[in-house]
């Protein structure tokens, strides 16, 4: 049975004391202790004075930045690794380098999803606990060594035993009786044994040394024959116009064992990372067999998704039925990155199932709520916009979920109706209104369908883009321009920031 990870100590380091106090509140409901420090030069005072296990650290402060201080936590922090998370906005490229080269071990850009945090969290408790196993296991060996007497034994020129301790008894197996007057060689393993002689001739005639003052690693053999690692210093030293070499010997086989379970253990952290990311493309691949490309080239269509990680929790489609309606759909997963990514797939087998048999949308719905009732873990769901468009009819069908609100934009660009989320998201409860709203439209009108990471885009000065981001873009432009106006608008109000969520938006031409 797995033990529960250990609680942290970590020092949180932001200039906003709005951010700060945040971060507090979920370390602590996390079980989590926190320290407080609102610049670079008090975070430095507080890691040396109260030594944190952890360290959540902000980039552009006063009195000294993030950068400066992750440099000067690790000079403090020496040989003991002390994770570094940057929290920032800062999210170019050269931002992240300068963190990792800095001392930084991972960065998340603002503002924080904290779901990712907690994941990143968890992985440096387990790693802190990895590296808290390592220590206490050599700090135990190196116990373990300093408590047992070395074996000690002085030779001759002739590599005769001469003396020899008690440990020497109980390292190889030989009394002090026994091992007295033999040939030191008794006690090594080949090459050792063959050699010894040979090098000890050389040396008392006048060779030059390569034992002699030096530690170094052999094999020994105890009397039974078994062998084991052990380091071995010899010293020589003249007594009464006789030239003496006392060998020290320590016993070496539990530092071996532990070097080698520190090597496995780095082995399967490997095996771990490689089996992680083969992972991840094996989701690309699935996820990208379930979407149907030819559905989302149709003319009437223009979209974009962009991915706050490597995977999008937002997913589009669109499809022809055989009598020709054209069903679209947005869904907006909760969380970020694979799971979220993964939550969807359901709903996407479901829409080209129905849509191909020319089902009404609520049809559709009701099903879309039942395979992820069905298939979501509690507390996550798949907020939706469904749309069908009949050309025969010049009317269509459409329910928003979770949503932001559905916009009906006339030929001049102006906002011709507005279809806000009137429904729960799907997979929150068995029962849901799955009633569909209808509607018409006017020549060369266009309906947009966009997730909530569109309008709570937020540039450098904490303005959100906001629906009246996209209404402004559109204002006074033709049906072909509008798509690449709200892009355009987007980008220039990010700068060079990034958005925080997963952005999608769908521009729909009404038949």
């Amino acid at each position: 049975m797995n033990e529960p990870l250990k609680s942290l100590r970590i020092l949180a380091v932001d200039d906003n004391k709005t951010n700060l106090h945040v971060l507090q509140v979920f370390l602590k409901k996390q079980g989590h202790q926190v320290l407080l420090a609102e610049n670079g030069e008090e975070a430095v005072q507080k890691f040396e004075a109260e030594r944190p296990d952890m360290v959540l650290l902000d980039i552009m402060m006063p009195v000294m930045d993030g950068f400066e201080a992750a440099r000067r936590i690790r000079v403090l922090a020496q040989d003991l690794w002390v994770p570094i998370i940057f929290l920032s906005a800062l999210n170019r490229d050269e931002n992240l380098l300068e963190g990792l080269e800095s001392g930084g071990d991972d960065y998340l850009t603002k503002p924080i999803n904290f779901i990712v945090l907690e994941a990143k969290l968890r992985s440096m408790q387990k790693s802190l606990a990895l590296q808290a196993q390592s220590v206490e296991s050599l700090n135990r060996l190196q116990a373990i060594s300093d408590s047992v007497l070395e074996a000690i034994i002085t030779i001759n020129t002739t590599a005769t035993v001469i003396a020899c301790n008690l440990a020497t008894e109980r390292l190889f197996g030989w009394t002090a009786d026994e091992l007295i007057g033999q040939n030191v060689k008794v006690l090594m393993a080949e090459p050792y044994h063959s050699e010894h002689d040979a090098y000890v001739q050389r040396y008392v005639d006048g060779g030059p040394r390569r034992i002699i003052g030096t530690e170094r690693e052999v094999i020994g053999r105890r009397r039974d024959g078994n062998l084991f690692p052990a380091e071995l210093a010899v010293s020589e030293i003249r007594l009464d116009n006789n030239r003496l070499f006392i060998g020290v010997i320590r016993d070496i086989s539990e530092r071996k064992a532990a070097e080698a379970t520190l090597r496995e253990n780095a082995r399967q952290l490997q095996v771990y990372y490689d089996q992680t990311e083969s992972e991840q493309q094996l989701a690309i691949r699935l996820i990208e067999k379930q979407m149907h490309r030819r559905g989302l080239q149709d003319p009437s269509l223009r979209y974009a998704v962009i991915a706050a990680q490597h995977f999008s929790g937002d997913v589009v489609a669109a499809v022809r039925s055989p009598e020709g309606r054209f069903y679209a759909l947005l869904a907006d997963a909760t969380g970020h990155g694979l799971a979220a990514a993964i939550s969807v797939l359901p709903v996407l087998s479901v829409f080209y199932r129905m849509s191909a048999q020319n089902l009404p949308v609520q049809e559709l719905i009701r099903e879309f709520n039942q395979q992820l009732r069905e298939s979501m873990p509690i507390g996550r769901f798949v907020a939706a916009t469904v749309v069908c468009l009949d050309p025969a009819s010049k009317s269509g069908e459409i329910w928003v979920g979770g949503t932001p609100s559905a916009l009906l934009i006339d030929r001049w660009g102006r906002k011709e109706a507005e279809f806000p989320s009137t429904q729960l998201p799907l997979g929150i409860m068995d029962a849901i209104d799955t009633q569909a709203t209808t509607f018409t439209w006017q020549k060369e009108s266009q309906l947009l369908l966009y997730s909530d990471g569109l309008i709570e885009a937020t540039a450098q000065d904490g303005l959100q883009f906001g629906t009246e981001g996209i209404l402004a873009s559109v204002a006074h432009t033709t049906p072909g321009q509008r798509f690449d106006a709200v892009s355009t608008a987007l980008a220039k109000h990010l700068g060079d920031e990034l958005a925080a969520d997963d952005v999608s938006l769908m521009v729909i031409d009404c038949p």
